[in-house]
């Protein structure tokens, strides 16, 4: 094989994850493919990598994927990673090619859009409690108690994968909604809050810049103590019908939802949300 694998300098750094890259090119320098390795720098999830890989399609069937799988691998391993992950479509060629390289299902995701010139069924209100909203960085009377709610998304459905719990704090909370704003998009977040004045749980859309297209929702979350009470779905259904009265030429809204989550499947589905695809989480426990 006439191929080279270039290690590149990676410019998308993160406050917490850095990317190694490599280019797979010929003696000529024609580039043919690439392969991205995200190293987590959380403590809870440093072993955990998350990569991409993609080959020029006029240059597949010559083991150049396999080439770069290779350095992926080895490039995890160098960095004490011991899953490394990447989502593909479901029966697609590179759903075959990861399972012919001994990567496993990890979890299967279900993509769904809801349209947003259909009517969405009314959702009554969830007694003591009320609805709160913002767009951008949360508010700085709620932002301990919205950054403690994420707590209600550590015991979400992870499949086969494994992860520490994910630590949140203020300056996060904030420092994710500014990087939000800085890619010119916006962030639009509904929560419920108790008696108590807590926030119990949250569900967060992000809409492109010029407020056309389709909005992709970031997450929701419910704390344990408050489930089974259709808050999810109460803070969904307002979600929406905020979203249509701020963004009214948005197409859509985006969401994925992990198969085996069968009650925020439910949600959805009483929201009017189609499924669209599925993607595998192939996993390699390294």
């Amino acid at each position: 094989m006439s191929i080279r694998l270039i290690p590149l300098h990676d410019p998308d750094y993160r406050p917490l994850s850095r990317r190694i890259a490599w280019l797979a090119a010929e003696r000529d320098g024609t580039p043919v493919g690439s392969a991205f390795l995200r190293l987590d720098g959380r403590r809870t999830h440093a072993h955990l990598a998350e990569f991409e890989l993609n080959v020029h399609p006029a240059e597949r069937r010559r083991a150049i994927g396999t080439l770069l799988l290779r350095a992926v691998v080895a490039g995890a391993r160098e960095h004490d990673v011991r899953t490394v992950t990447t989502d593909v479509d479901v029966d697609s060629a590179g759903d075959r090619f990861l399972q012919h390289h001994g990567f496993a299902i990890g979890l299967t995701l279900i993509y769904a859009r809801l349209d947003l010139s259909r009517s969405v069924a009314a959702v009554p209100e969830v007694p003591g409690y009320r609805l709160v909203s913002w767009e951008g960085v949360v508010p700085d009377e709620l932002a301990q108690t919205f950054t403690d709610a994420r707590a209600g998304m550590n015991d979400a459905p992870s499949g086969t994968i494994t992860a520490g719990v994910d630590t949140w704090d203020v300056e996060r909370s904030r420092h994710a909604a500014r990087l939000i704003e800085q890619r010119g998009e916006h962030l639009l977040v509904v929560a419920a809050m108790d008696r108590s004045g807590r926030i119990a749980g949250f569900t967060e859309v992000v809409v492109p810049g010029d407020g056309k297209g389709d909005g992709q929702l970031y997450g929701t979350a419910v704390l344990p103590e408050h489930r089974g009470r259709g808050l999810a779905l109460w803070m969904k259904a307002a979600q929406i019908h905020q979203t249509r009265q701020r963004f009214p030429d948005l197409a859509g809204l985006l969401t994925d939802t992990v198969d085996t989550n069968l009650a925020m499947r439910r949600t959805n589905d009483r929201l009017g949300y189609v499924p669209q695809y599925r993607t595998h989480r192939r996993k390699l426990d390294l």
